[in-house]
């Protein structure tokens, strides 16, 4: 094509546009019927789960001394520790308080409280489903016992040396085997004042007396040892 001056023009055409690609849709995942099954069950634990509420800690300045801060996360405060108070078995405020206080020592890196550390101890307190003060006491030790073991395992397995990877080996082990003790004490006390009669055997001959206990035969009748 030629201008009034006998000039060429030069027409562009526009450059076709690309089609955009399809971005496949991932396939929602499927659980399996195990799965399900699962979910199902852990979904009915918590609903037979007491409510326990969380706890906030603040960390603010005095003097240059840090001062941990600790208060309940519920929209209704006095409810929320009356909450507290039945999931550890208290009987009291004041109880309580000593409770929450001792397990801020538990998660407690030099002068800071740890709050998620602190709510996984009183977690541990409240699953054991404590009937009293003295299992919520015990509670509270095998909380402080089980994170100071973890943090054994922890220097173990940071030791630079054999001598501190020895160390932190024994102590690891003691604070284990306390942990199993506690775990025993626990059970002794809740099956207090039960009685546990285990029969082995009865053996009752014709126009005699029932035999209960360890029975041997001997000449064809049966003998108490």
């Amino acid at each position: 094509m030629l201008n009034a001056y006998g000039e060429a023009l030069m027409t562009v055409l526009p450059m076709p546009k690309r089609a955009k690609t399809a971005i496949p849709v991932a396939k929602p995942y499927e659980p399996t019927a195990r799965e399900l099954a699962s979910q199902a069950a852990y979904a009915k634990r918590r609903e037979n789960r007491r409510p326990i509420p969380q706890i906030k800690v603040s960390m603010s300045e005095d003097g240059g001394k840090r001062i941990a801060s600790i208060a309940v996360d519920h929209p209704d405060p006095a409810l929320g520790y009356e909450l507290l108070a039945e999931a550890v078995g208290a009987d009291s405020g004041t109880f309580l308080a000593g409770t929450l206080d001792s397990l801020a020592k538990a998660a407690q890196v030099g002068s800071v409280v740890r709050e998620g550390e602190m709510n996984y101890a009183l977690s541990t307190v409240c699953g054991l489903r404590p009937k009293d003060q003295i299992e919520a006491t015990l509670g509270v030790q095998m909380a402080a016992i089980h994170m100071a073991t973890m943090n054994a395992a922890m220097c173990m397995g940071q030791a630079k040396t054999w001598e501190l990877k020895e160390s932190q080996e024994r102590a690891l082990n003691r604070l284990a085997r306390t942990y199993v003790a506690q775990v025993e004490a626990l059970k002794r006390y809740r099956s207090k004042g039960e009685q546990r009669v285990i029969v082995e055997r009865v053996n009752v001959e014709k126009g005699g007396q029932a035999i209960v206990g360890n029975v041997a035969h001997g000449g064809g009748v049966g003998e108490e040892k």
